[in-house]
């Protein structure tokens, strides 16, 4: 399709507001999935070391669980080259319905597979698989999403139009919060335990062709069809290489959102249930008000880092983070409840709300055209797999170890640092100047 005919609405500035917040809606349907999946096993990670996993303790049972919930984040790095490849080859569309192919395989083999005592080891191992087909799909899928936001994105918007990325994965999780709280009052814990938790991975199953239907009407972007030559794979890789400093400045960027963002959500309910002794209904009610702070501050950043520059946002909660991380942790050890920890939870949220509206059209900014959607997958990819995806396991690790139940708190510091440390080397070259979009380094 000609980009100038109507009814092509990606990248141009005079579509229809209905229309742009449809396409909006279709890419980011994929990203519901993720999410609602990822957070899922998060919440259910006690249930499922048990059933899949058991152990001599439950400390062990559960490190093994997020552990393989980790291991998933390993194959991300690989679908974003692979995938992020592809689709930077044969566009925006088809490559996104690939994503989510995969990403549905994974979720439905998850939701199926017996337990450890029906099939023995078979049943930990088909959950890795799992897992691991997520991850892979998950690498470019991002990448995907976000560089078709930013080429569909009017003039000035595109900080505003990025942040629905992740705002999509907000309202997953509150689908994902409600639904466990629902279970939470119809059944007994016991029931939960031995098959509750699987509902919601059925009902993430049941939306699968309804999400399929969303991504098939999707349209390519003006952007890329625009664009002359679509470079090989091998072109592709070898750009990559070119560039690898500022994919990895890139993951140092994206370190700070990917740890905030699995901090407050994913491992909120272990955190509240097996380390501050809360119920779950609190600790899925803390969720389910973070994820809605979450999509509140996500376009509030990006549409603020139009107006006034990505650079004063990321310097200003990066250290904020720095200063602020495990005092606030300190002071929810002390006396847990309800109350503290939703307040310093929504303290977090309004970091990553903030940080990652303004992060997410950064790196689209800075990557090359023709390796956009690898370069910037890549990137996240590899933050998510070093940082995020394992903050789970670290938690659990520093508070064992360190016996502090504050300790997430150094890790969420640690993570700020070499985001302020990316933001300051990706900007030096404009330092002192108001700058809307991140530049090359």
């Amino acid at each position: 399709m000609n980009p100038t005919q109507p009814g092509t609405i990606s990248g141009v500035a005079g579509a229809p507001r209905a229309s742009r917040a449809a396409a909006v809606l279709r890419v980011t349907s994929g990203n519901f999935l993720e999410q609602f999946d990822f957070f899922l096993f998060g919440f259910y990670a006690t249930s499922i070391s048990k059933i899949f996993f058991p152990a001599s303790s439950e400390f062990a049972s559960l490190m093994l669980t997020f552990a393989v919930f980790g291991a998933g984040f390993l194959m991300r790095p690989l679908g974003a080259i692979l995938l992020g490849a592809y689709i930077d080859r044969v566009g925006r569309r088809m490559g996104l319905i690939v994503t989510l192919s995969i990403m549905a395989s994974g979720t439905i083999l998850i939701a199926c597979v017996p337990g450890y005592a029906s099939i023995g080891l078979l049943a930990p191992a088909l959950v890795l698989i799992g897992r691991l087909l997520q991850g892979f799909s998950a690498g470019a899928e991002l990448g995907g999403v976000s560089v078709y936001l930013a080429e569909m994105a009017t003039p000035g918007t595109k900080g505003f139009y990025t942040s629905w990325q992740s705002a999509s994965q907000q309202v997953a999780i509150v689908m994902a919060a409600a639904l466990g709280y629902g279970l939470n009052q119809w059944l007994t814990a016991q029931q939960i335990g031995a098959w509750g938790w699987r509902i919601p991975f059925f009902i993430g199953c049941a939306i699968v062709p309804f999400l399929f239907l969303l991504r098939r009407s999707l349209q390519e972007t003006a952007v890329f069809e625009a664009r002359v030559h679509h470079p090989q794979p091998r072109e592709i890789f070898a750009m990559l290489l070119v560039n690898w400093r500022t994919v990895i400045a890139g993951m140092l960027l994206t370190a700070m959102t990917t740890t905030t963002f699995y901090l407050i959500t994913v491992y909120t309910p272990t955190f509240g249930k097996a380390v501050l002794k809360l119920s779950t209904s609190d600790t899925l009610m803390v969720t389910l008000l973070v994820a809605v702070s979450n999509f509140i501050w996500l376009p509030i950043g990006g549409a603020l880092s139009d107006r006034i520059g990505r650079k004063p946002i990321l310097l200003t909660i990066a250290v904020l983070a720095i200063l602020t991380a495990y005092p606030a942790l300190s002071w929810l050890a002390q006396a847990p409840s309800f109350g503290r920890m939703l307040s310093v939870l929504l303290w977090f949220s309004f970091f990553f709300g903030m940080y990652n509206g303004a992060m997410v059209a950064a790196l689209t900014e800075v990557m090359p055209a023709e390796v956009r959607v690898a370069g910037f997958s890549l990137a996240f990819s590899l933050a998510t797999a070093l940082f995020g995806g394992f903050t789970p396991v670290v938690s659990t690790f520093l508070i064992e170890t360190l016996h502090d139940k504050a300790a997430p708190g150094y890790w969420l510091s640690f993570a700020a640092l070499c985001g302020l440390a990316a933001t300051l080397g990706l900007y030096r070259r404009r330092s002192g100047r108001e700058a809307s979009a991140a530049p090359s380094v």
